[in-house]
């Protein structure tokens, strides 16, 4: 699986750099190509000797050779790798990569990759809980990169708790995971639906909902590292996307989704509606701002097209429907109801009633439904990782 492949890791001054030798060698082993840089700091607790002797490579440390000024372009670099992992993470180097710190080479590289990011965090138990170490992780997560949780264990200080940067078997098993997965939606064309509409009432004033986006964002991000095509249709949203193979279609009205879904639809293989699309729209729309004086006492609504509906009445047998159920009651009851009148292979249930999940917050928590009746249900999670169970479950209908 890791043939051919070029991994590029970044070493920062942490005691667990030790580690990273025995992992250029798994990786040698399973035939990938790797590029070694080090921070300055990290000099002291590894040798480029060392890794230079298992990576067939010179190591780099500087923009620039100080023998004869060679020029270690990090952009090429970036450019070059398939996957790039920093492992040890410092604390130090974390906050240069939340924040764009590019003071060494292992950090205008990372800001030049043009690949997947892995970072695997190695520090003292006090600082890796320090909410400034926590931030800056999360910031890193939120730019679409790979954490690789730190284990509990014994620590260099001799103090035990989290903070005890992975094993170098299980990070080789994660890269060659994130490899398999990649290429698994490699000959698919996904569309997924995301964010809320804004249904026009007056040049100001809209009809609208709380959604983010963000499940959907998460979900096409997901589908392309797997190698799929994306289509992301998406209502007014603050949210940016800068993964390959996404390609982006901005909306604001459920008709303006509901037509650009229909003209996608039939050459997609897999299509998941995310979008909160509002369900009613002004009948009429004022042409200049309502004034507060206005002497009127009401709004007249009309239904929105059932986007989903119509896409599962088109639905071919070759296609996968995928569909989004957030309820206040009856939530199984009335998810399975939908699964079965809309013509879906799933649906995603998310409740209201639960403390992390819905609208406008980075959790979720879902129970997905199947056309055979198979219900599973999933604790509170990330919604990156939300979309990775999404993507595992629509992935079991092609193993079949």
């Amino acid at each position: 699986m890791l043939k051919g492949k070029k991994i590029l890791i970044g070493i920062t001054g942490s005691i667990a750099a030790y580690k990273i030798p025995y992992l250029i060698r798994l990786l040698i082993r399973e035939g990938a190509e790797v590029q070694v840089i080090l921070t300055p700091n990290a000099r002291d607790f590894v040798t480029p000797l060392t890794l230079s002797t298992l990576s067939k490579r010179p190591v780099l440390t500087e923009t620039f050779s100080q023998v004869d000024g060679t020029w270690n372009s990090h952009v090429d670099m970036g450019i070059w790798a398939d996957l790039m992992l920093i492992a040890p993470a410092s604390a130090a180097t974390l906050s240069k990569l939340a924040t764009g710190q590019a003071d060494n080479l292992l950090v205008t590289t990372y800001l030049s990759a043009k690949c997947p990011v892995f970072f695997a965090p190695a520090m003292d138990l006090d600082m890796y809980k320090h909410p400034t170490t926590k931030q800056n992780i999360q910031t890193l997560v939120s730019f679409g990169h790979h954490l690789i949780e730190p284990q509990v264990g014994e620590l260099a200080s001799g103090l035990s708790g989290a903070g005890r940067m992975e094993e170098p078997e299980k990070m080789l098993e994660i890269i060659t995971d994130y490899f398999k997965k990649k290429s698994e939606f490699s000959d698919k064309k996904i569309l997924v639906t995301a964010g809320p509409t804004y249904e026009a009432i007056d040049p100001v004033r809209f009809i609208g909902n709380y959604s983010s986006g963000l499940m959907g964002f998460e979900i096409a991000r997901e589908a392309a590292e797997r190698g799929a095509k994306v289509t992301l249709i998406c209502g007014p949203t603050h949210l940016s996307c800068s993964t390959p193979g996404i390609k982006r279609v901005d909306v604001v009205s459920a008709l303006e989704m509901s037509e650009v879904c229909n003209e996608v639809f039939g050459e997609t293989d897999i299509t998941i509606m995310a979008a909160a699309v509002a369900d009613f729209t002004p009948v009429n729309v004022f042409e200049s701002k309502i004034k507060k004086d206005a002497s009127f006492s009401s709004i007249q609504l009309k239904p929105t097209e059932d986007i989903l509906s119509g896409l599962g009445k088109r639905k071919k047998e070759s296609q996968l429907l995928v569909g989004f159920a957030l309820e206040t009651n009856s939530e199984l009851e009335n998810a399975r109801k939908k699964l079965e009148n809309k013509n879906l292979d799933l649906i995603v249930l998310n409740s209201l009633n639960d403390e992390g999940a819905g609208f406008g917050v980075s959790t979720n928590k879902i129970t997905i439904l199947d056309k055979g009746g198979r219900i599973t249900s999933y604790p509170l999670k990330p919604k990156n990782e939300v979309a990775t169970d999404i993507m595992d479950r629509l992935a079991e209908f092609f193993d079949k």
